[in-house]
């Protein structure tokens, strides 16, 4: 559906590259997936926010930041869509502090479709 409105879908991670590699094809994605170490990216678009020392400890529980991120600043890009047009442009953003909230799908497409015929 992106592709048929002349788009490509991009994931940008914070994960190590071999952690990322292994996501795309442990999930079979269909899109290309990035890596962003440190978030160097995010933070040019002004996303990373720092887990709580509680959260942080939290999750050492389970896996290692430094492994996983290549660093154990507990630092995370918010999860976020942007459209963003052959001149650099963003043309639609979707932020939510809540990671369990995304972007609607059919929102994604009808911008991007907007955005193809010229309106």
């Amino acid at each position: 559906m992106v592709e048929n409105a002349g788009a490509q879908l991009v994931a940008i991670s914070p994960e190590r590259p071999d952690n990322s590699l292994t996501m795309k094809e442990k999930h079979e994605l269909p899109f290309i997936v990035l890596s962003d170490p440190d978030n160097r990216v995010a933070r040019e678009f002004n996303i990373v926010y720092t887990l709580p020392e509680g959260v942080k400890t939290s999750y050492s529980n389970f896996f290692s930041l430094t492994e996983y991120y290549g660093n154990d600043k507990g630092e995370l890009p918010l999860a976020v869509t942007y459209i963003i047009d052959q001149d650099r442009v963003i043309r639609y953003a979707f932020v939510d502090a809540d990671y369990k909230k995304r972007a609607e799908p059919a929102e994604v497409i009808a911008e991007l479709e907007e955005m193809g015929s010229g309106d």
